[in-house]
C-alpha cells in the first residue's frame, strides 16, 4: 500500500509544573507515531511537529496558531490541562482543525473539532464518588489547582456527598505549581475526615501528598489507611515523584499499567523498552497512544486527510487499545471506556480494586448518570435534567 505522508501537530508541556504528565504524553504520541510509521500496511507515515509550551496557557494559543497558520496542519495532538483546552478551541473552530485531546477531563463540553480520547467526568469522577461512599465515609476535604478542572470535579463529588447524606469539611484552591501547602496538610489532619480529593496537579499534588504523609505520621495517623487521597489525575509516571509517600493512594482512571490483557502486555513491553525511564506506562500515555492510532484508521477509513472526512471516519471507529476495546461516540466524540479504580504501590504501579465489567458509554453532560446512586449493579440509564 502507498502511504501518504503527514504531518501532525505535537502539543504537550514536557516542561514545567506538570511535565512528568507531558513527558508521557508524548511519548505515548510518539509511541504510536513509530508503530504506525513502521507498518506498511496503514495508510499513512506520520510526521511531528513538536512545540513545547512549558505549562503557560498563554503559550498554548501562540503554539497552535503557528502549527495550524504557519505549518498548515488540519490534525494537533495535545494539551493535558482543561484551561489549556479551552484557550486553543476557538482556534480550532475557526481554522476547521481537529484537536485531539488525550486527558481525562471534567466534561461539560462536546465540540466538533475535538476528539476525546481521556475520560468523560462518568467514566472517572462518578465511579470514584461511588466507592468513596461505599468504601470510606461521606465527609470529605477537597483540595485543588486553581481551574476549571477542580473546580468542576469538586462541585460534582460535592453534589453526590449531599445526595448521601455527608459533608464537605473544607475546600481549598492553589496556584498551579504552588507548593507553599504545610498549613493546609495540618488543617487537614486536625479536621480528620473520611478521605481526601485532590484535584491538584503536577508538583503541587506532590508535595502536598508527601506533606500529608508527614503530618498524619507526627498525629500518630496512618494515613494511607485512615486519612486516604483520592484522586482522578495520579499516574503511574508520577509516582516516582512522590518518593517514600507513593503507596496507599486511590485513583481513579480508565486504565493501569497493571491490566492483563495481550494488548496491554505488549503496550507495557513496548514503554518500557523505550520510555520506562519516565516510569511505568500510565493513563495518560495510552490516550495520547490511542489518539494517534484513531486519526491513522480514520484516514484509512475515509481515504482523506481532510478534517471533514477524518471527522466523519472516527465517529463510531473501534480500536483495541490496551485498556480494552475503545469506540468513539459518533454523537459526541468521547470514547466507550471501562473505568476502574486502583490504589498505589511502592512499585509504581496500581493495584486494581474495581473495574466495571464492560466499556461504559461517555456522558460528558451527566445526563445519563445520577452522581447519587450507589447502586453499583444498575446499568440502565437514568435521565437526569441537566442545569
Amino acid at each position: 500500500m502507498r502511504k501518504t505522508t503527514l504531518d501532525v501537530g505535537i502539543l504537550y508541556s514536557t516542561t514545567g509544573s506538570y511535565a512528568a504528565v507531558g513527558q508521557s504524553m508524548s511519548a505515548g504520541a510518539h509511541l504510536a507515531i513509530a508503530k504506525i510509521n513502521a507498518n506498511p500496511d496503514e495508510a499513512v507515515t506520520l510526521r511531528p511537529v513538536v512545540i513545547d509550551p512549558k505549562g503557560i496557557p498563554s503559550a498554548y494559543a501562540d503554539a497552535v496558531q503557528c502549527l495550524l497558520l504557519d505549518h498548515g496542519l488540519t490534525h494537533v495532538f495535545g494539551c493535558y490541562t482543561s484551561s489549556s483546552r479551552k484557550e486553543v478551541l476557538p482556534i480550532f473552530e475557526k481554522n476547521d482543525a481537529l484537536l485531539w485531546y488525550p486527558s481525562h477531563y471534567e466534561g461539560f463540553e462536546t465540540s466538533d473539532n475535538i476528539v476525546y480520547t481521556g475520560a468523560a467526568p462518568n467514566q472517572h469522577i462518578i465511579p470514584l464518588a461511588r466507592h468513596l461512599l461505599t468504601h470510606h465515609g461521606n465527609r470529605g476535604w477537597f483540595v485543588g489547582s486553581n481551574y476549571i478542572w477542580a473546580w468542576e470535579n469538586n462541585r460534582i463529588l460535592r453534589e453526590a456527598l449531599l445526595e448521601a447524606g455527608g459533608s464537605v469539611m473544607g475546600e481549598r484552591y492553589f496556584a498551579v505549581g504552588d507548593i507553599d501547602l504545610e498549613g493546609l496538610a495540618e488543617q487537614i489532619v486536625h479536621d480528620h475526615p473520611d478521605f481526601v480529593f485532590t484535584t491538584l496537579i503536577g508538583e503541587s499534588s506532590y508535595e502536598f501528598i508527601r506533606l500529608l504523609r508527614a503530618a498524619s505520621e507526627k498525629a500518630g495517623i496512618d494515613q494511607a489507611r485512615n486519612l486516604p487521597i483520592a484522586s482522578c489525575s495520579l499516574s503511574e509516571v508520577e509516582l516516582p515523584k512522590i518518593g517514600s509517600c507513593a503507596a496507599g493512594h486511590l485513583s481513579s482512571s480508565v486504565y493501569f499499567s497493571t491490566i492483563s490483557s495481550q494488548e496491554n502486555i505488549r503496550f507495557t513491553a513496548e514503554w518500557d523498552q523505550s520510555y520506562g525511564y519516565l516510569g511505568r506506562a500510565s493513563a495518560d500515555a495510552e490516550a495520547a497512544y490511542i489518539s494517534v492510532h484513531l486519526l491513522a484508521r480514520a484516514v484509512k477509513k475515509a481515504r482523506s486527510s481532510d478534517f471533514s472526512d477524518v471527522r466523519n471516519a472516527v465517529r463510531g471507529l473501534k480500536f483495541a487499545a490496551p485498556q480494552g476495546l475503545v469506540t468513539v461516540d459518533p454523537d459526541n466524540l468521547h470514547c466507550y471506556m471501562r473505568p476502574r479504580i486502583g490504589r498505589s504501590t511502592m512499585d509504581g504501579t496500581f493495584e486494581i480494586l474495581h473495574e466495571d465489567p464492560a466499556p461504559v458509554r461517555p456522558d460528558p453532560y451527566l445526563v445519563w448518570a445520577n452522581i447519587g446512586d450507589l447502586d453499583l449493579k444498575q446499568t440502565a440509564p437514568r435521565l437526569k435534567v441537566v442545569k
